[in-house]
């Protein structure tokens, strides 16, 4: 590890024999406006506290990096914030909703902690961060609720104070494997050469490992390489070693996985036979389309996401609050997993609240609310949600993740569609997963 660099991995991105040095335990940590002391704003005519009777809260992403970008969340976040004021607001509370940019920096995103706690939020909701080692100790001593994170740090599955509506990518790599034991030949995973990097082999083994199948070749590329000519070679290579069987290629390289497919759609040409695979965050319906739809290289493909595709009717009332209070705002994209999970946690928030009553919404009451065993549907989006202290992934080092179900979508004549019905549970195979 001399020499190695700390990355700040995004949403989990040479074929080498090199021991992998990742654990179950530590699986999650990959997953990736003006401003107002640490990028932080807010919507116009929302600042101050809640003295009026309104709630305060924060939702926080990168914007404007090089590396991973969420500006959608934020936004949406903002939309929601009218939508529901424009009725009333929540249980007869306005929502204020201030928003921070974290630049995918270690201290921004604590200084967006600190301005949460400064503002006395009742809940930071919906958010991205890689960062959660740094920002949730500031969370957790302000006693402010972080719900809805976005799932790309160990300690969202860990912090008592963190209550996550998907199972980050534990659950998308295990579900993954899972489903291309059964129709993938060889494997091939690239994943960035970083300490983040080296988590995800055991995820994705694990999956294979459930259906009896060999496990991935360890294929490593730089996090922010501007092209994989050598990488992508290797790995159509490894996956057509058997021509009996259909071999997979496997990008998990974040914002990073479309310039690994530029490279890969040229290298293909003596290798049409392999298919690729990956997880939603790294591929959606416009990298899709950007790489030739029906004729790209994503044509096949299975992928994994957390909730059912963006066509699903069951969007529909996320649809409603775009189409009424964000009409033509380009960040906000319906088929965003990021926005997605920010619909969802607010869906958790409005529950939170209504369940208090008359009761004054603070952050010990949302926090307490939670805690107390408040069972939240999200409309057939995730299982029925609901937070204990120890889950039953406890054991392997993730006591907070409540959602263990995914699903499975393939690209069909260019479209991201549903490739079953229904969510697959990969519990058993995260507790069968191996932990040094």
């Amino acid at each position: 590890m001399t020499g190695r660099r700390r990355t700040r991995s995004t949403f989990l991105p040479t074929i080498t024999n090199r021991p992998v040095r990742a654990t179950v335990r530590t699986a999650a940590a990959l997953v990736a406006g003006g401003s107002l002391v640490a990028g932080c704003g807010v919507i116009p005519g929302t600042t101050g506290g809640s003295g009026d009777g309104s709630i305060t809260v924060m939702t926080w992403a990168p914007q404007d990096t090089k590396a991973t970008n969420k500006p959608g969340m934020p936004a949406f976040a903002q939309a929601y914030a009218r939508w529901v004021n424009a009725r009333g607001g929540i249980n007869g509370h306005k929502l204020k909703v201030l928003t921070c940019n974290d630049h995918n920096d270690s201290v921004t995103a604590a200084q967006c902690a600190d301005r949460a706690a400064d503002e006395n939020v009742v809940a930071v909701i919906g958010s991205y961060s890689q960062f959660g080692d740094t920002f949730l100790p500031s969370l957790e001593g302000a006693g402010i609720p972080y719900i809805g994170g976005y799932g790309v740090t160990n300690s969202e599955f860990t912090s008592p104070l963190s209550y996550p509506v998907n199972g980050g990518q534990p659950t998308l790599l295990a579900g993954l494997g899972k489903e291309l034991a059964r129709r993938c030949g060889p494997v091939a995973l690239v994943r960035p050469d970083s300490i983040a990097g080296d988590e995800l082999p055991p995820l994705l083994n694990s999956g294979l490992k459930a259906g009896e199948h060999r496990a991935a070749a360890d294929q490593l590329a730089e996090e922010d390489a501007t092209e994989y000519g050598g990488q992508s070679g290797r790995a159509l290579g490894y996956a057509a070693t058997d021509p009996t069987e259909t071999g997979c290629v496997v990008p998990a390289l974040g914002d990073r996985t479309t310039t690994f497919m530029d490279s890969f759609r040229r290298s293909r040409d003596d290798y049409a036979g392999v298919r690729t695979a990956t997880v939603l965050g790294s591929v959606d319906q416009t990298v899709i389309n950007a790489n030739g739809g029906a004729s790209g290289p994503y044509e096949g493909s299975y992928i994994t996401g957390w909730y059912p595709v963006a066509t699903d009717p069951r969007w529909d009332g996320m649809k409603k609050v775009i189409s009424e209070q964000a009409f033509g705002d380009n960040r906000i994209d319906p088929a965003d997993a990021g926005v997605q999970t920010t619909w969802i946690a607010y869906t958790v928030f409005r529950k939170v609240v209504e369940s208090l009553g008359d009761g004054e919404v603070t952050a010990d009451s949302v926090r307490e609310a939670l805690n107390g065993g408040l069972k939240v549907s999200t409309g057939g989006l995730t299982p029925t949600l609901r937070w204990k202290f120890q889950d039953v992934l406890a054991a392997v080092g993730f006591p907070r993740l409540v959602n263990r179900e995914v699903t499975l979508q393939v690209v069909r004549d260019g479209r991201l569609v549903a490739a079953r019905k229904g969510f697959i549970d990969v519990t058993r195979t995260l507790q069968n997963a191996e932990v040094n």
